[in-house]
C-alpha cells in the first residue's frame, strides 16, 4: 500500500554528521540540518521541490488516499503548495491543523478555500480557522504528510520538539499512511530517537523514496 509506483533506494547521501559519533544529541542534529536547509537558495529549491512534488503523487499512498492530512509550509520546509493544489485538484479531501497549545494537541479541518478559511495562527503558520472549517475525526484520515527536521534511511524522524505529530500519531485507531517530504541533506546516518518518537512508513527526497523499516528489514 505504501510503496511508490517506482520504488528508489539509495545509500547515499549528504548528511553533516559520521555514523561514529555517539552520543547525538538532538538539539545539535536541529541546529545543524535547520542551518544546512536554510542555506538552501532559490535557485536549488527551484529545481528540488518539483522533484519531490512528483514523486509524492506518484505513490500508492497518495493514489489509494481519499482523505489526506497536510500543512501549510513554513520558513525553509519543503514548499508543499504544489503538493497541495495537487490534492485539490485531484478531488481530494485536504485537512490542515491547527495547533491547540493549552492542550499540546493538534486540531484537525477539512478544509476547501485557502484564501478564505485559513489565518495566521501558532508561530505565524497559516492555519484553519474554526469557525469556517469541518472539524475532521483523526481516523477519518488516510494518508498524513508530516513535517519534520531530520530523518535517517529506515524512516526515524526528529520533529521540532513540541511532541505534536508523535501525539497525533499515537491517536490514530487505524494508522493512516505516514509519509515525510524532505530534502535529501535532512536525511542523516542515525537519529537519538524512544519507543515514543513515532517512525514515519516513507520519507521521499528529490533522489529516493525510503520505506520504513523495522530490525533493519523492510
Amino acid at each position: 500500500m505504501f510503496g511508490p509506483a517506482h520504488l528508489t533506494r539509495t545509500r547515499r547521501f549528504r548528511s553533516p554528521f559520521t555514523v561514529h559519533r555517539s552520543p547525538i544529541n538532538k538539539s545539535e542534529i536541529r541546529k545543524q540540518v535547520l542551518a544546512q536547509r536554510d542555506a538552501l537558495d532559490a535557485g536549488a529549491r527551484a529545481q528540488l521541490v518539483p522533484r519531490i512534488t512528483e514523486r509524492l503523487l506518484q505513490l500508492d499512498a497518495w493514489r489509494d488516499a481519499q482523505c489526506v492530512l497536510a500543512y501549510v509550509s513554513f520558513g525553509s520546509e519543503f514548499d508543499t503548495a504544489a503538493f497541495i493544489a495537487g490534492l485539490i485538484g485531484g478531488g481530494k479531501t485536504l485537512v490542515l491543523p491547527k495547533v491547540d497549545r493549552e492542550n499540546r494537541v493538534l486540531k484537525l479541518y477539512g478544509v476547501r478555500d485557502l484564501e478564505r478559511e485559513l489565518a495566521p495562527g501558532t508561530w505565524s503558520i497559516r492555519e484553519p480557522r474554526a469557525d469556517l472549517c469541518r472539524e475532521v475525526a483523526p481516523d477519518d484520515i488516510e494518508m498524513v504528510l508530516v513535517p519534520g527536521v531530520a530523518f535517517t534511511p529506515r524512516c526515524e524522524r526528529l520533529g521540532y520538539g513540541g511532541g505534536y505529530y508523535d501525539g497525533l500519531i499515537n491517536a490514530f485507531n487505524q494508522r493512516p499512511a505516514l509519509v515525510a517530504a524532505a530534502f535529501s541533506l535532512q536525511i542523516v546516518p542515525e537519529l537519538p530517537v524512544t519507543e515514543r518518537d513515532q517512525k514515519v512508513d516513507l520519507v521521499v527526497t528529490e533522489n529516493a523514496v525510503y520505506p520504513r523499516t523495522v530490525n533493519g528489514e523492510p
